[in-house]
């Protein structure tokens, strides 16, 4: 929690001020004139109240003070919300190594399922786009707020979509150009600074092999996508033992491969992403569907004095109500 005025938590100063003369007056003994002449009678009707409710009563009463104090000083707190035309292109590799089924039922398979699982758990104000690639890149889907046209896009990725080859540089880069043309003539806006996370626009960038197409170098895409201020997360897709899972189809053809993390590594670090190794389904999906909540996030600060003060009114109303029970009064 913030204050958005620090200084006024002076006031929270009156709190002890008052505790203390509550304590100097429930010492003194005053005496008071009553009309009542029978004591007794007196004792047995008059209410007593015993020093547990007495003390709740005050508490509460502390509490409400308190409380107040702190509106005073209009206190703020940081949640997560959505970033205004926050944009993630979701790169894939098709090559023919992704039938692999080192990752079952192949790595394609997997690789869709984690794009849906990301799908699940983005806010629904991210603007998602797709963007395949083998030895040529092809633009799925561009940026959109139409969840059921990227789902569509993704699930239209079947192994008959496989190619030959692979080239990383050249789909960094026609991301990059995807997310800038979502911007209209206003091109891409300046990075945050904060964190990758919070960046308005993020590339999410699967591949399970290394490049051996295209006609630019996987580091002068990345250094294309630092160049725009874009930090893309890369997914390394495989085992170290593709042929391990059976094989099949094209696999045995010796399009087995076994993932350049090293090269996906550097991506991430020149861009200032984020490096995930994907051995399993499970690993692919749970890395899909955390960066989905985490990704065209930020932390924003929102002031809450009327909780704040609403907490305290029904404290004092709480104090008010338990000391006219207790204590109803002498008639």
């Amino acid at each position: 929690m913030g204050f958005e005025s620090p200084l006024a938590l002076i006031s929270l100063v009156l709190l002890p001020v008052a505790v203390a003369a509550y304590a100097l007056v429930r010492r003194r003994r005053l005496r008071y004139a009553v009309r009542y002449t029978n004591l007794d009678v007196l004792r047995q009707v008059a209410p007593r109240v015993g020093p547990r409710r007495e003390r709740l009563v005050v508490l509460l009463a502390a509490t409400a003070l308190g409380l107040l104090c702190l509106a005073v000083a209009r206190p703020e707190l940081t949640r997560s919300a959505p970033i205004e035309n926050a944009t993630v292109v979701l790169v894939i590799d098709t090559s023919r190594s992704m039938l692999s089924r080192d990752v079952p039922p192949t790595r394609l398979a997997a690789a869709k399922r984690a794009a849906q699982r990301f799908l699940e758990s983005a806010p629904d104000r991210l603007r998602v786009g797709l963007v395949t690639f083998a030895g040529d890149v092809s633009v799925a889907a561009f940026p959109t707020h139409d969840r059921a046209l990227v789902r569509d896009s993704v699930a239209a990725i079947s192994r008959w979509s496989a190619g030959g080859g692979t080239a990383i540089g050249d789909a960094l880069v026609r991301a990059v150009e995807v997310a800038g043309d979502a911007f209209g003539e206003e091109g891409l806006p300046a990075p945050s600074g904060e964190s990758a996370e919070t960046s308005p626009v993020t590339i999410l960038f699967l591949s399970d092999g290394r490049q051996n197409r295209g006609l630019i170098p996987a580091g002068q895409g990345a250094a294309t996508a630092q160049r725009a201020g874009i930090p893309v997360y890369t997914v390394a897709l495989g085992t170290d033992n593709p042929g391990g899972g059976g094989g099949q189809g094209f696999a045995l053809g010796g399009f087995n491969r076994v993932p350049d993390r090293a090269t996906l590594r550097a991506i991430a670090r020149t861009t200032g992403g984020e490096y995930f190794a994907a051995r399993s389904p499970e690993a692919l999906s749970s890395a899909y569907g955390d960066l989905g909540s985490r990704l065209g996030r930020e932390q924003r600060r929102t002031e809450v004095t009327h909780l704040v003060v609403a907490a305290a009114g029904i404290a004092l109303a709480a104090a008010a109500a338990l000391g006219r029970l207790w204590a109803p009064g002498l008639p």
